[in-house]
């Protein structure tokens, strides 16, 4: 193979849409648009949600109803299985320890320990919230549980 075979593959290449360039084109006279119309002008483009001057449903719909979510609680979940992989026996797992592990990032108001898996080492576990399953596997290999 020389540097003169090489070519794209079928279909890579694209003519470029020349707009206007006589009848023949294919897209000469109204290059494509149709005739007259809001969208056949130039720098036409109507915004999603835009139903031609009538009231959009989204203001046609009654306003109503409340959501607790922005008031909830939300927590970054992390198993027992997990502290026992990346922590030392012995360490105090905290937010502070868990954002160095690699293990906590993002916006929560604070850290769930699950009962998932095994855990064997003895950890210091102070965080906002402990499942009782996790609760109970931590207390068994030895460590300690801060409930704050």
């Amino acid at each position: 193979m020389r540097l003169h075979d090489l070519k794209p593959n079928p279909g890579a290449k694209h003519r470029k849409k020349r707009l206007g360039n006589g009848e023949s084109s294919g897209l000469g006279k109204t290059c494509g648009k149709g005739h007259k119309g809001q969208k056949s002008r130039s720098g036409a483009s109507i915004r999603p949600g835009f139903e031609g001057g009538q009231m959009p449903l989204h203001r046609r719909l009654p306003k109503k109803g409340f959501n607790n979510a922005r008031f909830t609680t939300t927590y970054a979940p992390i198993n027992v299985s997990t502290l026992n992989e990346r922590f030392e026996d012995g360490a105090t797992v905290n937010d502070e320890s868990l954002i160095a592990a690699g293990l906590l990032s993002g916006q929560y108001d604070g850290v769930k320990i699950l009962g998932n898996g095994d855990i064997s080492k003895k950890l210091t576990v102070d965080v906002a919230a402990v499942s009782a399953s996790a609760k109970e596997k931590i207390e068994k290999a030895g460590g300690s549980v801060v409930a704050k």
